[in-house]
């Protein structure tokens, strides 16, 4: 990876994968996220100095003049992002779009990219960005899909794979894909939480493995943790179905089991599974 290609990074979003990215890669990029914008400014501020990375004020001032950017935002503002992007990005420059949203949305932001004179280059994170970090896996599609995964491998991520030329494609396996991984996070919630109830948790825990103690811990704990953002993201996989001519039922239930779960802002998250069901039971 050459000076100027980390001279010139830009990053739209300073969340979880955003300022995860920036600290494993060691990249001194320039960065702007919306919470700057609001009550969470000076914290944000604070987050940026940490990290070592320069703010913009806005996304046109962070991206002006880079020639690799990387949008890393919530599903609702990916679109925006790339807008907002548009404005000041440079002529044959890379927009990496890593957001979790449906196809037809991604297809839609690299129609602002590709009109502003950048290359847009769709991308689908796998896995968990902690604790994998650069060695998340990641999915590539798109016109530009060969040069951009050579150039996220430039900047340190391990396990890059292109599966077609195509944008929207990468984010069709991954949309699709949440529907079983966050489908399964919101039955098991509902299971653990009626067994709890029931007094019944240990038999049925029991019958399904050895395994599923913990799984189910773990399951609620991410919905806990992350669940409005899920919720979010299955929104998405529901467009994604419906795109494909498939009626999302089980879908809006995941979407409104993560929803519930998640904004109820529970913090410190309990550290067993019969704790965290305690609180859930009685909230």
């Amino acid at each position: 990876m050459t000076a100027a290609m980390l001279s010139n990074m830009s990053l739209i979003g300073f969340g979880e994968a955003g300022s995860t990215f920036v600290r494993a890669g060691d990249w001194p990029a320039r960065v702007y996220d919306v919470q700057t914008d609001g009550p969470a400014r000076a914290d944000m501020l604070a987050r940026y100095e940490d990290a070592g990375v320069k703010g913009g004020e806005t996304a046109k001032d962070a991206v002006s003049g880079a020639d690799t950017i990387f949008s890393v935002v919530t599903a609702d503002q990916a679109l925006l992002a790339a807008r907002n992007a548009a404005e000041a990005i440079a002529k044959d420059a890379f927009f990496f779009d890593m957001n979790s949203v449906a196809p037809d949305t991604k297809r839609a932001a690299a129609a602002v990219i590709d009109a502003a004179g950048g290359r847009y280059v769709d991308v689908a994170v796998m896995a968990p960005v902690n604790p994998a970090r650069m060695a998340v896996p990641l999915l590539v599609s798109g016109p530009y899909a060969e040069q951009g995964a050579a150039l996220l491998s430039d900047v340190g991520f391990t396990k890059v794979r292109v599966v077609g030329t195509e944008v929207g494609r990468a984010s069709t396996i991954k949309m699709l894909r949440s529907v079983i991984f966050k489908g399964m996070e919101a039955l098991t919630a509902e299971c653990v939480l009626a067994c709890d109830q029931a007094g019944v948790l240990d038999e049925v825990l029991g019958s399904l493995g050895a395994e599923w103690p913990a799984l189910a811990d773990y399951r609620l704990d991410r919905m806990m943790v992350h669940g409005v953002r899920r919720a979010a993201e299955m929104e998405e996989s529901a467009k994604t179905l419906e795109a494909l001519g498939i009626e999302p039922l089980m879908t809006r239930g995941t979407i409104a089991r993560q929803r519930q779960i998640g904004s109820l802002a529970i913090s410190p998250i309990p550290e067993t599974l019969d704790a965290k069901l305690e609180r859930l039971n009685t909230q």
